[in-house]
This record gives C-alpha cells, sequence and structure tokens, in this order.
C-alpha cells in the first residue's frame, strides 16, 4: 500500500464528505484536468490538493513552483504538501473562505485547478467557493473541475446565479473509479465577478430563455 494511499483513506475515514475520495487521483485524471495547461497560463490556484497528483503534472507541464498556490483543508496533507512543493505557495484554510481573503492583487490568475468534491457540499458553500475563486480570476481565466458522479458537479440554478458556463472537457476512465473533467467560464454577457458583488443572473430573464440557456450549460464538448 502507497504512502499517498494510505494517507488518502486515513483523511477519508475521518471526514469522508469532505475528503471525497478514499485513493488519489490517477494519471488519467491528472493528464486530462491539467491538458490546456501551460507555463503561459500564469498563476495557478489549486484547491484541494491532497497529496499533489495535479500538482506534479502541472510541474510537468512547466509551471513553475512560484505560480501555484495550494489551498488545503487537511492538516495532514498540507505539511505533505509544504514537504514535496516547497516552492509552492501552501495555505491551510477552507477554500470557501477564497473570497473574504486577499491572496493577489488584482485579478491575476490564469486557471484555477478543483479536486473538491462539490457534490458533497451545500449550493451555500459551492457558490462561496466559485465567486471567490473567480475573483481573482482576470478575463479568460478557466475553472477545471473533476467529478466522479454522470452529472456536471455545479446545479444550473448556481451556473445561472453566478453567470457562469460549464462544459465537459472529457471523461478519464481510465482512473479509479472513472472521473468527468469540466470547463468553467464566465459567460460573454456578465462581467468581471469580484468579491464585492455577485451578478443577479435571472434578473429579467424568461423562464423560457431560461431553460434554453441551462440547456447550453454542462454541454459536451462540440
Amino acid at each position: 500500500m502507497s504512502h499517498d494511499f494510505l494517507s488518502f483513506f486515513t483523511a477519508w475515514m475521518a471526514a469522508p464528505r469532505r475528503v471525497g475520495a478514499i485513493a488519489p487521483s490517477g494519471t488519467a485524471l491528472a493528464d486530462l484536468i491539467t491538458r490546456d495547461i501551460t507555463a503561459d497560463t500564469g498563476p495557478i490556484l489549486e484547491l484541494g490538493p491532497g497529496t499533489g497528483a495535479f500538482t506534479y503534472r502541472l510541474l510537468k507541464r512547466g509551471v513553475r513552483q512560484q505560480d501555484l498556490t495550494l489551498i488545503e483543508h487537511g492538516s495532514d496533507f498540507v505539511r505533505l504538501l509544504q514537504l514535496r512543493f516547497p516552492g509552492t505557495r501552501v495555505l491551510w484554510m477552507d477554500a470557501a473562505r477564497l473570497g473574504a481573503e486577499q491572496l493577489y492583487q488584482g485579478a491575476p490568475v490564469g486557471a484555477v485547478i478543483s479536486g473538491l468534491p462539490l457534490l458533497n457540499m451545500s449550493p451555500r458553500k459551492v457558490i462561496s467557493i466559485l465567486s471567490g475563486a473567480f475573483s481573482y480570476m482576470r478575463p479568460g481565466g478557466t475553472f477545471y473541475q473533476f467529478t466522479y458522479g454522470m452529472r456536471c458537479p455545479v446545479p444550473r440554478p448556481i451556473l445561472d446565479r453566478l453567470g457562469l458556463r460549464a462544459t465537459l472537457v472529457d471523461r478519464a476512465l481510465l482512473n479509479v473509479p472513472p472521473a468527468a473533467v469540466y470547463r468553467l467560464t464566465r459567460r460573454p454577457q456578465y462581467k468581471l465577478l469580484t468579491r464585492d458583488a455577485t451578478p443577479a443572473a435571472d434578473a429579467g430573464v424568461s423562464p423560457v430563455a431560461k431553460e434554453h440557456r441551462a440547456s447550453e450549460d454542462c454541454a459536451t464538448p462540440a
């Protein structure tokens, strides 16, 4: 039994809903969720890195350690990440508090990589995480989220409220268990989300328009 598996399994036993998995993500999933990332993506925010499966892959894609900020809520994982990636910024905190902190000056982040189990969380917490993360992202920034479920990990009402679009990137069928990766981006008609304001996405939108718009989100690749 590998050290990473034991660490994950122990953490899952202590807090199954927070950890969300009994084992670290596999190579197939790590390759998929990071495949659009390059050294030119800029600062990257990683949420719930665990033992660093995605972090390793980001470094292999040329991302510099100093461009990585790792947000981890599990204290055991925090210590492990600090040892493995000494050049990164590792913060021990709940990702739901992103909007209450000031991690960056302005909004420089090019991408967010999330290993958080959003389907295990309340809508209020998911909204806090997404709005906080997008407040740090520059225009065109992308939030990557994986899920073991068969549906989009972010419900359509939350996408509408935050003015976001979710698109299925692909599925990592060789991962154990199989997983899917979604790409979350701002809808073109919405202004940059900030920590001071969240758009009222449904204001003045007819039920028919809402249904049509929702059908375009959580879409499969063209």
